[in-house]
């Protein structure tokens, strides 16, 4: 097992994070900083990127530090934040190595638990987790699935399988940036496992100026998938109690139509 996670989350990666993922999925924000506000700080937000929620909780006055694997991600919330007069305390740090000299009312993982990593690791992550929370203290992790993409999902058959590798995709999505750079952003799916089960996947970003390409990034990203059972038994083997699972970043009970369940734990 390398000693790190391999993620894409840098490079180019990170560039188009910066500067088009702030309004992506934002119905996420109210509702992890329900709890932040319901006697939950001081608070952490694990694999924080660029900021798409850190921030938002800042500029509330909220008490929040931020870490994440990729020290491009946690340069560009740094000057996003500096930007705004804000000064948060951030750290590059992979899930499963988490050591801050601080602990918290919340700990909150939103879309990044498994991302570019393994089940050994994100166990791991669990007991870190909670080595970090106050006693009462509660964890917010969510997980995702593949249903809400009919392509993606139906590769899980043995006979879509055996079609993968994806071929290279046109570009899907191409924008100009504030400094009149163009970013386009594509990705294709390199292999299912349904034993793990886990998917990878390859991203691929280009930079462009005045039609001329300067710079090119392709990587490729494990996921592991997890589901209900799986992920309350880790849960509860790392320690954790009183464990509650909610649909769609509300709270509410889940139903077979979400795409997300979120689990909230207490030490």
């Amino acid at each position: 097992m390398d000693s790190q996670p391999q993620t894409w989350h840098h490079g180019l990666v990170a560039d188009w994070w910066a500067a088009f993922n702030d309004d992506f999925r934002a119905h996420e924000i109210p509702y992890f900083r329900e709890y932040l506000e319901d006697d939950g700080q001081p608070a952490l937000d694990v694999a924080c990127g660029t900021g798409r929620l850190l921030l938002p909780y800042l500029r509330a006055g909220l008490d929040v530090d931020g870490c994440d694997v990729s020290a491009d991600m946690v340069a560009a919330c740094r000057r996003k934040a500096a930007n705004e007069g804000l000064d948060p305390k951030l750290s590059v740090q992979p899930m499963h190595e988490l050591d801050i000299p601080r602990t918290y009312r919340t700990i909150f993982v939103c879309g990044s638990f498994g991302v570019g990593s393994d089940r050994t690791r994100d166990a791991e992550a669990l007991i870190r987790f909670r080595e970090h929370l106050e006693p009462g203290g509660t964890l917010l992790i969510d997980a995702g699935f593949g249903f809400a993409d009919p392509a993606e999902w139906s590769a899980w058959a043995q006979e879509q399988r055996a079609s993968l590798p994806q071929t290279r995709q046109p570009e899907s999505d191409r924008r100009r940036t504030a400094d009149g750079t163009e970013l386009a952003i594509s990705t294709r799916l390199i292999d299912v496992d349904p034993v793990e089960p886990q998917m990878t996947k390859a991203i691929r970003v280009e930079r462009w100026r005045d039609g001329v390409l300067e710079a090119e990034e392709e990587h490729l990203l494990h996921h592991v998938v997890y589901f209900e059972d799986e992920l309350r038994q880790m849960l509860e083997r790392a320690g954790f109690r009183d464990i509650v699972v909610h649909g769609e970043h509300e709270r509410r009970p889940p139903t077979s139509d979400d795409v997300f369940l979120v689990f909230a734990a207490k030490t």
